[in-house]
């Protein structure tokens, strides 16, 4: 009976054996189409074929030029397809440039696209101080897709060493030094004017960096003449410029250059039989000439008028 009953059993469990077996093997399916899905979505995520387009994340936002030269503002755009790349001045809102077409009076301001390239970049000609702010590079999608870059401008420092007025002895060598500072760009070129005039041989200028922000531009003059007296200019290339005066002097005392610009001085020839009978310098002491003339004019009025008459 045991036996039999075990017999009558055996269909059953066989049945559920096989219930359970394919009900593994369906499981198994599902778990390998829902792993296969998900590995070809993730693929289509990350290699972006069937995504809009994108900012590269790796592209700067920060870009720092020098007064004077040329700004390059990128703005890196993945799968940009057919729509318009625009570039707008935060500040006051105008649109720059659309695609490669300029829509602002200002013919410094250029977007271009590199061939194969997915940068899209704009340039600015010649910086100002008033260039520097952000800028929007935006792709036209719905909603709109945006990127800021700021552009630092950089002004360096420039100045002749010494005074305005720098005063030298006649015949002497003179060195006039044009410093630049607070330069990210070393200076290509250094001009310099003697009198609006500028002057050709550049065996008398020379150039070097002397630091990483520091250029030198040196004027030498050999041999000091009256001819060379004037204003003398320093012009770097795309710099503002700065001036000093030179004042060649027959000596050393630059008091005797001022009162050579006195047109009412009247001519010291006169003073000189005085100034060498009270042993005095020609010239330079004529003040002290006349004191000492109006004391000696002043002592002879008392001594007659305390001498009793004969």
């Amino acid at each position: 009976m045991k036996l039999f009953s075990c017999l009558q059993r055996l269909p059953r469990i066989t049945t559920v054996i096989t219930v359970i077996s394919w009900s593994c093997i369906v499981l198994q399916l599902c778990l390998g189409y829902i792993y296969a899905e998900h590995s070809h979505s993730s693929q289509k995520r990350f290699s972006g074929l069937y995504t809009g387009p994108y900012f590269d994340p790796n592209a700067s936002s920060n870009i720092t030029t020098q007064l004077g030269t040329h700004a390059y503002l990128p703005c890196r755009i993945k799968q940009v397809g057919n729509r318009s790349v625009s570039w707008v001045r935060k500040r006051d809102s105008h649109i720059l440039t659309v695609d490669r077409y300029t829509f602002v009076g200002d013919d410094r301001y250029q977007a271009f696209q590199a061939d194969g390239t997915d940068a899209w970049t704009l340039q600015i000609k010649f910086v100002q101080p008033r260039d520097a702010g952000q800028y929007e590079c935006q792709v036209s999608t719905e909603p709109k897709l945006s990127h800021m870059v700021t552009l630092n401008v950089v002004v360096p420092r420039i100045e002749i060493l010494g005074d305005q007025d720098i005063h030298v002895k006649l015949g002497s060598q003179v060195e006039l030094k044009c410093v630049i500072t607070q330069s990210i760009e070393e200076t290509g070129f250094i001009f310099w004017y003697h009198n609006n005039r500028r002057i050709l041989d550049s065996k008398l200028i020379k150039i070097e960096r002397t630091g990483s922000d520091t250029t030198v531009g040196t004027l030498v003059i050999l041999s000091a003449k009256q001819t060379d007296a004037g204003n003398y200019t320093c012009a770097p290339t795309n710099l503002q410029s700065v001036s000093a005066y030179l004042h060649v002097l027959m000596d050393e005392h630059p008091a005797a250059m001022q009162r050579g610009k006195n047109s009412a001085s009247l001519p010291c020839i006169w003073w000189v039989p005085f100034s060498v009978a009270l042993g005095m310098d020609t010239c330079l002491s004529r003040h002290l000439t006349l004191m000492a003339l109006l004391s000696f004019y002043l002592i002879s009025s008392l001594v007659l008028f305390f001498i009793p008459e004969s």
